[in-house]
């Protein structure tokens, strides 16, 4: 077996299904297997995905146990040479795998690859390379030093700006929400720390990693993040988690450091936990409506692909009252998308590409390109196979 997929899902099953269907294409031709565990979702995932993948081996938990706990489960069955955690809430280009696979091939001392991640309207997600937390990164970060100087080498080294996005870099922490790594090297690691519930566990196996003398990696083949689509960002809890395993990192491996320099760590993250949560419950409302139909409904739709597809999103509008407009897509439109047609397509807030007639990978290119406007429209795709226009913010399903 050269690879093994595991990824972990909650409450997303619409996301998955068109997660799984992009492993699927990426996968042609590649001896493969794919997990996928289920943290005790209640909205049906487990009937839902089996009858559509019969061949994904589904392993349902009695609880959330928790994302390192739950990729570990997977990976302790999985019999790759390769194994790749990644998040529900991602689409991969149809090249994606085949990167990853030739460059782990012909690099030895390749540990494990991160990939380029691509926000929801197509621009480069800054967690697709990132430095080591140490005390002084850390800080940099928490101050506000990193955003000031995102390119210098000493303050910014949080995010690695100062790497070209579009070459093979050696960095050091990849993201979970995409981690390629070669088996070996899960084996001198070992696997993930279930301390951390979830956050911090992609840091900690990749500063694990290193340790066994391998190199982490950037290869800049692309996916699409939409980014904690499961996640309650502005509760309590996240805000809790998510700096919690900031402390239990810093504890692991740096607790050898004296009191004068621990305690203003502690209590800087401490300090640092109480200003986010203050302010993402000021923006929670906010981001309530953005997720809401209401606010969806006040949008305006580009829906682009055959006559069929554009046929079937215009009905799936109709029902839910969307402001759009349709192309359907002729040979020009096929080699240059929306992107060079800016005075035409500005204007709009989503543009929905049927994947029957677009591969992921030239969609993700055409929002590439149109990052750079000034008002830059979102992604959103139509999957003929259940029949929903999906976006970051909001699953429209058919209107029966």
């Amino acid at each position: 077996m050269k690879l093994s997929v595991v990824i972990v899902n909650y409450n997303v099953k619409f996301y998955l299904e068109q997660c799984l269907y992009s492993v699927a294409k990426a996968a042609e031709g590649i001896s493969h297997e794919v997990f996928v565990v289920d943290n005790r979702s209640s909205d049906g995932s487990a009937a839902y995905i089996r009858s559509r993948f019969p061949d994904v081996i589904y392993m349902e938990n009695s609880e959330n146990v928790g994302f390192a706990r739950a990729n570990n489960q997977a990976l302790r069955r999985a019999s790759g040479e390769y194994v790749m955690l990644l998040n529900p809430d991602t689409i991969l280009g149809e090249n994606m795998l085949r990167d990853c696979l030739d460059f782990m091939d012909s690099h030895a001392d390749a540990g494990a690859a991160g990939v380029r991640m691509l926000r929801n309207d197509g621009s480069f997600a800054l967690e697709s390379r990132r430095g080591i937390p140490t005390p002084f990164t850390s800080f940099c970060k928490m101050s506000g030093l990193a955003s000031l100087f995102p390119k210098s080498r000493l303050f910014g080294r949080y995010y690695m700006q100062y790497l070209d996005a579009d070459s093979i870099t050696s960095i050091e922490i990849i993201s979970g929400a995409c981690m390629f790594i070669r088996t070996e090297a899960i084996r001198k690691s070992g696997l993930l720390d279930e301390d951390f519930f979830m956050y911090g566990e992609d840091i900690d196996l990749s500063y694990r990693l290193m340790q066994t003398g391998m190199r982490n990696y950037y290869v800049p083949t692309r996916i699409l993040h939409y980014k904690g689509e499961s996640t309650e960002k502005s509760s309590y809890r996240h805000v809790y988690v998510f700096y919690q395993a900031m402390l239990i990192f810093f504890r692991k491996h740096y607790g050898h450091y004296s009191l004068l320099l621990s305690l203003p760590i502690k209590t800087a993250i401490y300090f640092k936990a109480c200003c986010t949560y203050l302010t993402r419950q000021i923006k929670r409302r906010v981001e309530s409506k953005e997720n809401s139909l209401e606010y969806m409904q006040k949008k305006k739709y580009l829906f682009v692909g055959s006559r069929e597809g554009v046929a079937r999103m215009e009905s799936i509008a109709a029902g839910y009252g969307l402001d759009y407009r349709s192309v359907t897509a002729d040979d020009e439109f096929l080699a240059s998308g929306h992107a060079s047609c800016r005075e035409q397509y500005e204007g709009y807030d989503y543009i929905v590409y049927d994947t029957d007639q677009f591969s992921f990978k030239d969609i993700f290119r055409f929002f590439e390109n149109s990052s750079c406007w000034d008002n830059p429209p979102m992604i959103g795709t139509y999957l003929s196979a259940n029949g929903c226009i999906i976006t970051g913010n909001y699953v429209f399903k058919p209107v029966l």
